[in-house]
């Protein structure tokens, strides 16, 4: 051990640096608290990114995350130089505004995806596999007794009436917000429970994963079902893998498997087995909504229209597709779409390459390391999840975070 472990373990050990280690903790729980943006519209009503009221929380949340930043900025800046396909994308929204209808906006929304890379970064270099998973699946079990709480204590907010009646939405707004979450905490109960150290924890992230599928379930979001089932599969699928040769085997084939289902899905024709399961071959809109926004990224593809701007509501681009669809269409719910709208198809293709170098690498780990057990079963819901919902590269994203924080451990050296 060297000298400067020797004085960190020191430094540690007295009450003083234990007492910041705690508060470090804390507002690394606050600031991914405040990333997934529960209670926000409960308590502010409307657009979470029009809402005045929270363009001025916003700024404190930055500085919260540099100061951190600050703190320890060369491990930080470590993992930005070995990141650094992230942190370019990450940036590309806020260049952009060279480009954009407006400029302004696409700074300030811009401002809001690099944010949560750079908290990510900060948590990625901060923890170690074991003490990131433990205070993910913490953060991620506040979210989930809280929207419990919400749902049973005070339904008229926690569960959803006019659309979608009788769903639960908890801390959130809308359904498919509080299932997202839930589908991930699912995913980080079994990382924690099969990565800990400690053995009297294992019973309290088996309650997490209990609470978490359950609020999935209320949430009545199919598509945070699937989500959840890869949530709770994956990391079993991972542990038997590691069992031996013949559990090796069987996971193998069961991930084979699921891969060629889904191939059959696509060359059957998703249309057929939507209408044999009973959905709205559409995906509710979607495929519409998809056609417009096509045909919108052949109007500007090398560039897009600039972070932000084509979802403004009067002079916005999308007004036409709007006006085809004849719905007011509030994302291009893809999160490769959306992308290309914004930063044009080199970004999007950056994004995918991105993403494709996170499954990568977590693939490559897959009988090694405990972090498989949160990086593989992530990748897979993240890429599930992208296809129909607008998630990467969100404004203060938590999912954005979560792919950032994720991507950026896995390019740490091994064992940092």
């Amino acid at each position: 051990m060297s000298a400067f472990a020797l004085a960190d373990r020191w430094r540690e050990s007295l009450p003083r640096f234990r007492f910041a280690l705690a508060l470090e903790t804390g507002l690394a729980v606050f600031l991914i608290f405040m990333f997934s943006s529960a209670l926000f519209s409960l308590i502010f009503g409307g657009d979470e990114e029009g809402s005045p009221i929270l363009r001025l929380i916003w700024p404190p949340v930055y500085l919260l995350t540099l100061i951190l930043v600050v703190m320890r900025p060369m491990p930080v800046l470590g993992l930005m130089v070995r990141a650094w396909p992230l942190l370019i994308l990450a940036a590309l929204p806020m260049i952009s505004a060279f480009w954009s209808l407006d400029a302004g906006l696409s700074l300030r929304r811009g401002l809001g995806v690099l944010m949560p890379a750079v908290f990510g970064m900060w948590l990625a270099s901060r923890y170690c596999w074991t003490d990131l998973i433990r205070l993910l699946a913490l953060s991620l079990g506040v979210l989930a007794v809280g929207s419990l709480i919400m749902a049973v204590a005070f339904p008229a907010y926690g569960v959803m009436s006019e659309v979608h009646p009788g769903a639960w939405a908890g801390l959130w707004e809308q359904k498919n917000r509080l299932g997202a979450v839930m589908a991930i905490a699912t995913m980080g109960g079994m990382a924690a429970a099969l990565t800990t150290p400690y053995r009297t924890e294992v019973r309290y992230w088996g309650a997490l994963v209990i609470l978490a599928v359950f609020l999935v379930l209320m949430s009545t979001s199919r598509t945070a079902l699937m989500a959840c089932m890869i949530g709770f599969g994956g990391p079993l699928m991972i542990y038997f893998a590691r069992q031996g040769f013949v559990m090796a085997a069987l996971a193998v084939f069961s991930g084979l498997a699921g891969v060629f289902a889904l191939t059959l899905v696509i060359a059957i024709g998703p249309g057929v087995i939507l209408e044999a399961l009973g959905r709205d071959p559409t995906l509710t809109g979607r495929t519409d909504i998809w056609a417009g926004l096509i045909r919108a990224v052949a109007e500007k593809p090398w560039t897009g229209f600039g972070w932000g701007v084509f979802w403004l509501e009067e002079e916005g681009p999308v007004y036409w597709v709007r006006q085809a669809t004849q719905w007011e269409v509030p994302s291009a719910h893809n999160s490769w779409l959306e992308i290309a709208l914004g930063l044009g198809v080199p970004g999007a293709a950056l994004a995918f390459g991105v993403y494709l170098l996170g499954l990568g690498a977590s693939l490559k780990r897959l009988f090694s390391g405990v972090e498989t057990y949160w990086a593989l079963p992530g990748m897979a819901i993240w890429g599930l999840t992208s296809m129909s919902e607008s998630i990467f590269m969100t404004t203060n994203g938590f999912t954005w975070l979560l792919f950032c924080l994720t991507f950026s451990k896995l390019c740490a050296r091994r064992g940092s």
